[in-house]
């Protein structure tokens, strides 16, 4: 604003004593409204280059279509005005795209061969200059984005591999040591009694090894935070649910399934996100509803695969937590996790207590290309 009063002011004064110098051909008022075109676009620079530009060059035009080139006197450009245009210039050649970029170079040297052809030169050599300002700093500011940008998600990537860091080493130090004790404690407890019965050698053995192979998997699991690499070890599927059945009938539920339908090939994607379902649903039975009789159904469908898995309230002498964690709707970890896989894959979820007490968990998987684009 201070710089377009002062281009104001200049103007006006030179354009009133130049005009004074030749008998006053045009009128004070005619003068003051040529200075205030000239200077104005200065205000728009900031916030608005290109409307700034183009006012600057009608501004030049049409003084020059009023008060012709040195009809006055003086020199065949007012010196404020190009002072503008070259301000205008610059700050088009700074914000604006490169090919709006040129065309203001066109217009500039066209309307400069249209105001006095012999000053083409002149104005080419004059308005390369503001250009390669222009174009100097706008390369200058975009690598600095570009380093600021680079910084911002290294900064991302360092907190992200430092968080994994930390709950790596809160399930080394917390759940791993937890488990390991588990897995000694099974193994050391027949041999605390005398001629232990072998049922129960059986199941102390069942639970090392479960402890074993969970600890297998949470150092699976600790490499990949760790290291923040991709998991290249094979994950289960559907062709490794009888083993996670016998686990669970380890555990003490009871478990059938059934299976409809036409078996297809499942996507990675799929197979992994059905194993892991019923997997969840299995373990909430044996945690909430232990002794109950689990009844698993897999039935491929045209528009995908349908599970279905369902317990009863369970065995009477023991702890009946049906309704409660996991089991109930919408809460828990469990039931998040398992309605996420099916989101992902672009299939639903439904969970929750059936009418006669027990639990129940359905959910549609779809196997056409549109999972595979999921996946």
């Amino acid at each position: 604003m201070i710089l377009a009063l002062i281009c104001f002011a200049a103007t006006n004064s030179t354009l009133t004593n130049e005009n004074a110098s030749h008998q006053g051909h045009h009128s004070t008022g005619l003068l003051v409204l040529i200075a205030f075109v000239t200077s104005a676009p200065l205000v728009l620079r900031t916030r608005f280059p290109l409307a700034a530009w183009a006012a600057s060059a009608a501004a030049l035009i049409w003084t020059s279509l009023v008060i012709p080139p040195g009809s006055i006197g003086g020199p065949k450009f007012p010196l404020a005005g190009a002072l503008v245009y070259g301000l205008c210039l610059y700050a088009v050649a700074v914000r604006c795209r490169p090919r709006i970029v040129i065309v203001a170079a066109v217009v500039t040297v066209a309307g400069a061969a249209f105001i006095d052809p012999g000053t083409v030169a002149q104005v080419v050599f004059l308005a390369a200059v503001p250009l390669l300002l222009g174009v100097a700093v706008r390369v200058r500011r975009s690598g600095a984005r570009q380093l600021e940008e680079q910084e911002r998600r290294h900064s991302g990537e360092r907190a992200l591999l430092e968080e994994r860091q930390r709950i790596a080493r809160e399930l080394h130090d917390v759940v791993a040591h937890h488990m390991s004790v588990i897995a000694i404690q099974a193994e050391a407890a027949p041999y605390k009694t005398a001629d232990p019965p072998p049922e129960l050698v059986e199941s102390f053995g069942e639970i090392r090894a479960s402890a074993l192979a969970g600890l297998a998997e949470l150092r699976r699991v600790l490499g990949v935070l760790r290291t923040g690499g991709q998991d290249t070890t094979p994950q289960p599927g559907l062709a490794e649910l009888d083993a996670l059945l016998d686990s669970a009938r380890s555990g003490g539920v009871s478990v059938t399934v059934t299976c409809s339908g036409d078996p297809v090939a499942l996507s990675e994607g799929v197979d992994l996100s059905a194993y892991r379902i019923v997997q969840e649903a299995l373990s909430n039975a044996m945690r909430h509803a232990p002794g109950s009789h689990v009844q698993v159904d897999m039935a491929y469908r045209g528009d995908g695969l349908a599970l279905e898995v369902r317990n009863d309230v369970g065995s009477r002498t023991a702890p009946v937590l049906v309704g409660s964690g996991d089991h109930a709707a919408g809460g828990g970890h469990g039931l998040i996790g398992m309605r996420e896989r099916a989101a992902m894959l672009g299939g639903s979820l439904d969970a929750g207590p059936t009418e006669d007490g027990g639990f129940q968990v359905s959910a549609v998987l779809p196997v056409s290309p549109r999972s595979e684009e999921a996946e």
